[in-house]
C-alpha cells in the first residue's frame, strides 16, 4: 500500500518540517510520498478553499482512498488508526492518500469526496503542525503493527 499526504503550502526549513521529515523517514512499512500544493492567486474565504480544494483532488493518486484531516471528523486512538491501516492494506488497497488543507482547512468538495474524515483531537492545529503529527502517527501504526514497544498504552 501506497501513502500519499496531499496537504496545502510549501513547507520550507524548519522545526515543522524537521519533525514531519523525522517521522517520514522512520516509516519503512510502507512507500509514503508528499505532494504539496499551492494556489497562487490572491483569493479569499471560500474561494481560496475551493481553489485548494481543486488542487488536492487533482493530485490525487488514481484510484486513492481518501481520508480528510478536518476538525469535524471522528477521534481516534493510535491502536484505531494502526488498525485502520492494517485493515487497508489487508484488503488489498493500493493506494491511501490524506489531505491536509490550507489555514481554513478543506473545501466541501475534499470532504465529500473522502472516505472517512479523522481529526487529532478538539483542539485546532496549524496545518504544517499537522503535517509531523501524522507522520508519527503512521510511524506508530508502523511500530504497533509490528508489535514494537515504541507504543506505550
Amino acid at each position: 500500500m501506497r501513502i500519499s499526504v496531499v496537504a496545502v503550502g510549501r513547507l520550507r526549513a524548519g522545526p515543522e518540517k524537521t519533525l514531519a521529515d523525522h517521522f517520514q523517514n522512520r516509516i519503512t512499512a510502507w512507500p509514503v510520498a508528499i505532494r504539496e500544493v499551492e494556489e497562487k492567486r490572491r483569493l479569499d474565504g471560500d474561494a481560496l478553499k475551493r481553489a485548494e480544494g481543486e488542487k488536492i483532488l487533482s493530485s490525487l493518486p488514481d484510484g486513492a482512498t481518501l481520508v480528510a484531516l478536518d476538525e469535524r471528523g471522528k477521534a481516534m486512538t493510535s491502536r484505531q488508526f494502526a488498525k485502520l491501516l492494517s485493515d487497508l492494506q489487508d484488503e488489498g488497497l493500493n493506494d491511501l492518500a490524506f489531505a491536509i488543507g490550507g489555514a481554513d482547512g478543506l473545501s466541501d468538495d475534499v470532504r465529500k469526496r473522502a472516505s472517512r474524515s479523522i481529526c487529532f483531537g478538539a483542539m485546532t492545529w496549524p496545518h504544517f503542525v499537522v503535517r509531523g503529527l501524522l507522520f508519527e502517527q503512521v510511524y506508530r501504526a508502523q511500530q504497533i503493527i509490528a508489535g514494537h514497544p515504541y507504543h506505550r498504552d
